[in-house]
């Protein structure tokens, strides 16, 4: 095995590149770069809407590793995992999140949340991740044991911890999510009544920050959770407003909702960040915009 080696007089540049695309493309080693460090988020698990109640979904898990050995002018292959798409199907599980990763994903992964499910109890799984270090994606909530109610989305990974659980429905009432660890996204808030449930929120891109917070669960709509370490929240849902529930990109879980309304948005797409020079390192050493 040849082992690179940075000629003494020569400083590697300070770059970045960043992916919120779903899809495959390739990325290209710039001129005196010869390590990265890479964070890759996998996509949200997809929402379940079913007239018997619906259990959420998981969030994308978030993984990185540091000093990752390039070759300038090389291509590598970088991919970005979908959202999980919506089932409305009796007793079926909703699509799951893709996987993202850098290179391949036995590298650095994020991988994709499991999809809600109709008229069952068991919700979808949080993502898991491979590299130095990350977070596994939330689990979504339960639906209880009522035919009117839905499970919270489970919230994306964090850096150095999970994302929150999607709130639960015990008792007919519906249960805040979790907060997210490690810079991880809050889990939605559960709906003990009827319509939807509340997303996942999703995580950001530019190293860990600070948590992010649980929907409140309602009645009625059950709100999103807040997005981790700068990542977006999930929006709040108003059916009669053409507001359906949209988990947080990067990595937001779908969420359960009691009725097939068009009332959730598909899981929140990944997302993959490659960074390079000196001092730079995931989780938070100088991983901002440079």
């Amino acid at each position: 095995m040849t082992i690179q080696q940075v000629p003494f007089f020569q400083e590697q540049p300070v770059g970045q590149a960043e992916f919120k695309t779903a899809g495959t493309t390739s990325w290209v080693a710039p001129a005196g770069v010869y390590s990265v460090n890479v964070v890759c988020v996998g996509g949200g698990g997809g929402p379940a809407a079913r007239g018997n109640g619906a259990s959420g979904a998981g969030g994308g898990g978030l993984g990185w590793k540091n000093n990752i050995e390039v070759v300038p002018g090389q291509s590598y292959t970088v991919t970005v995992g979908a959202g999980g798409t919506r089932t409305q199907s009796g007793n079926s599980e909703a699509g799951p999140g893709g996987q993202s990763f850098f290179i391949d994903a036995s590298t650095v992964a994020g991988n994709g949340g499991g999809g809600g499910r109709t008229s069952s109890n068991t919700p979808g799984t949080g993502g898991t991740f491979v590299g130095d270090g990350g977070g596994n994606g939330g689990d979504g909530g339960t639906r209880g044991g009522s035919t009117s109610d839905a499970g919270g989305g489970g919230g994306a990974g964090g850096y150095s911890g999970a994302g929150g659980a999607g709130g639960i429905v015990s008792g007919g009432v519906g249960q805040d999510g979790s907060d997210g660890a490690g810079g991880g996204g809050g889990g939605g808030g559960a709906c003990g009544g009827s319509d939807s449930a509340g997303s996942g929120g999703g995580v950001g891109l530019l190293g860990e920050g600070a948590n992010g917070t649980g929907g409140i669960g309602r009645t009625n709509d059950g709100f999103g959770g807040t997005g981790g370490s700068g990542g977006e929240n999930a929006s709040v849902p108003n059916y009669n407003a053409g507001n359906p529930s949209r988990p947080g990109n990067c990595g937001g879980g779908g969420c359960g909702a009691d009725n097939t309304n068009a009332e959730q948005a598909n899981g929140g797409v990944g997302g993959v960040r490659i960074i390079w020079g000196p001092d730079r390192a995931f989780p938070s050493t100088n991983t901002g915009d440079l």
